[in-house]
């Protein structure tokens, strides 16, 4: 039996390979704890230092001088500075990150422009430009995005504007003639940690300002602004990014959910917290990326990023929490629209065969459109594809002047940027512009070259992955003996990330009698357990599984699962959250 993950490839459950380590590595730790972190490359414990001290100093950034210069003048000048944003979770958390930042730092005159996804698209266009230029900005500083905007730059630069890009995307052969470029990504940058988000950036400038600053005895006759204050809105746009949780983003995202914990949160965060039923104290990271993110991205995805931008600028609690009832209502709003364009995706995957026979091509890289789609789900839409059927899927939505835009999600070892920058080279004109990273993507070109890129996408997917069909693997920590298999281990694990990209949630196997097992909701199953050895009673939860009448009679099951805590009324008990269930002999 398999989840909804594994429809289209065979599922293998491998054990994580643990890096070679001397006998008493982190010894006084839970030993499954222990062995969790060494799957992850810990073998020490300053790996595992989640304090501010040992940050990597802002120094090594590539243009982070000549960034801090055209800021600071700007601000002892009361220049009129201007953010522009990108229009998702990331792009919003840096421009509160940037504006109150700028704010505690002396700025006077700082606002914000956030492109309308549906008129302007990506980043810093020349039709933005105009925009921005309404508020008579001397200084533009994009955050999130601008590392691929060089006719917009130039345009900006022509219009007498000086430029900053702060941005973490892949740059582009050509990069935009600004004042001064700060990405950890650019060729020769010797920053040590690559996978900071665009709020990362964004800190990492304000760092670089304050100690500028500092240094000219700016803050002698007052106390130093506390940056680390803004670490809660620089956890959430990290988590919801999905950037790898490297040592830097750990302690980033770590000193951000303290703030959070011990409620000294910005009211937006706070409010969309109490939406989401979270319990302020208990928050980790994965209550960013499933609860917060998605909320405060559904305003980039259906109406205004600005909304969401407001939601964190707020001291307001009243305001903070009249927005966030406006974003909770666009993200149900999102969720009914992705529903309706997941059914219409099934009905073009049952005419696709995705194993190789004697009339068709197999599908190595999978491209879906439908006219009618939404083009601020279609990246949502793409990851549920993906998901699904365990290959890289774009989703297009019909944009203007005859042209189509895709957003695109891969699967691990498949670098869906470079793909696309493959596609480029041996298809020149093919694509107007494209960009991303590793795991996302988006790009745009006329509608009529649909066929020609589905097939061009098609063998750039199948070269790099060797024409080997991709196995759907779930990497786990081993099995956890049953008397482990509590509270205590629960609770100790949730605590011990923050997990996210490459430094994953601990995902466990075991074998289990079932003792009960229920339909709840439609597509979830609530399984009651015993283990082998004792018989002990666990309880588990298996969300949205594709055909829940195939779980019901099992006798005893294999399962791939993550140990949580379910917290109801006021009680605490062990969980398994189930990701993949076969039958066990």
């Amino acid at each position: 039996m398999s989840d909804s993950a594994s429809d289209s490839s065979t599922v293998n459950i491998k054990q994580r390979e643990a890096i070679k380590h001397d006998a008493d590595t982190l010894a006084d730790l839970h030993p499954v704890l222990r062995r969790v972190y060494l799957n992850r490359g810990i073998t020490t414990q300053a790996q595992l230092d989640r304090t501010l001290k040992n940050l990597p100093s802002f120094q090594t950034l590539t243009g982070i001088e000549s960034a801090v210069s055209l800021i600071k003048q700007a601000i002892q000048q009361n220049k009129r500075i201007l953010i522009v944003a990108d229009f998702d979770a990331d792009g919003a958390t840096s421009c509160a990150v940037a504006i109150r930042g700028l704010r505690m730092l002396g700025a006077q005159n700082v606002d914000f422009v956030v492109p309308d996804r549906f008129k302007f698209g990506y980043g810093l266009t020349p039709e933005i430009v105009d925009v921005a230029l309404e508020l008579k900005p001397d200084l533009i500083i994009t955050v999130d995005n601008g590392i691929s905007s060089v006719d917009g730059v130039a345009y900006a630069v022509e219009k007498g504007c000086q430029v900053v890009v702060t941005d973490h995307h892949l740059p582009p052969q050509q990069l935009p003639n600004a004042h001064a470029i700060v990405n950890p990504q650019l060729i020769g940058d010797e920053f040590p940690s690559k996978a900071l988000a665009g709020v990362g950036v964004m800190f990492y400038v304000l760092l670089a300002l304050r100690a500028s600053l500092n240094k000219e005895g700016a803050f002698e006759d007052k106390a130093k602004p506390n940056l680390a204050s803004l670490l809660d809105i620089v956890a959430l746009g990290t988590v919801a990014d999905v950037v790898p949780m490297d040592e830097t983003n750990r302690k980033l995202v770590h000193q951000g959910l303290l703030r959070i914990q011990a409620e000294q949160c910005v009211p937006g965060i706070a409010a969309l917290l109490r939406l989401a039923k979270r319990e302020p104290a208990r928050v980790v990271a994965s209550d960013l990326g499933f609860a917060i993110g998605p909320r405060l991205n559904a305003a980039g995805r259906l109406d205004d990023m600005s909304l969401g931008i407001r939601c964190l600028l707020t001291d307001n609690d009243q305001e903070a929490s009249d927005i966030a009832e406006q974003l909770d209502m666009l993200n149900i709003e999102r969720r009914a629209i992705e529903d309706d364009m997941k059914q219409g995706a099934y009905k073009i995957l049952a005419s696709l065969k995705l194993k190789e026979d004697k009339n068709r091509q197999e599908q190595w890289g999978v491209c879906l459109y439908d006219e009618h789609w939404h083009q601020g789900v279609i990246g949502i839409l793409a990851s549920r594809i993906k998901e699904k059927l365990n290959r890289p899927v774009i989703a297009f939505a019909k944009a203007d002047k005859g042209t189509v835009k895709g957003s695109a999600r891969s699967i691990t070892g498949l670098h869906i940027r470079d793909t696309l920058d493959d596609i480029a080279s041996q298809h020149p004109g093919l694509l107007t512009k494209f960009g991303g990273h590793a795991m996302a993507a988006g790009m745009s070109f006329a509608e009529k070259d649909l066929d020609t890129f589905k097939e061009a996408f098609n063998n750039a997917v199948k070269k790099r992955l060797n024409n080997q069909t991709p196995e759907n693997v779930f990497l786990v920590d081993g099995e956890i003996p049953g008397n482990d298999i509590n509270l205590n281990l629960a609770e100790t694990l949730r605590q011990a990330g923050p997990w996210g990209q490459l430094f994953p949630e601990p995902l466990f196997v075991g074998t289990f009698n079932v003792t009960k097992a229920r339909i709840v909701g439609q597509k979830h199953v609530k399984l009651e357990l015993a283990t082998i050895s004792h018989n002990r009673k666990i309880d588990a939860i298996y969300f949205n599984v594709d055909n829940p009448d195939s779980v019901i009679g099992l006798a005893k099951v294999t399962l791939v699962y993550q140990l949580d805590v379910n917290n109801y009324l006021g009680r605490s008990s062990v969980q398994l959250m189930v990701r993949y269930l076969e039958e066990s002999e």
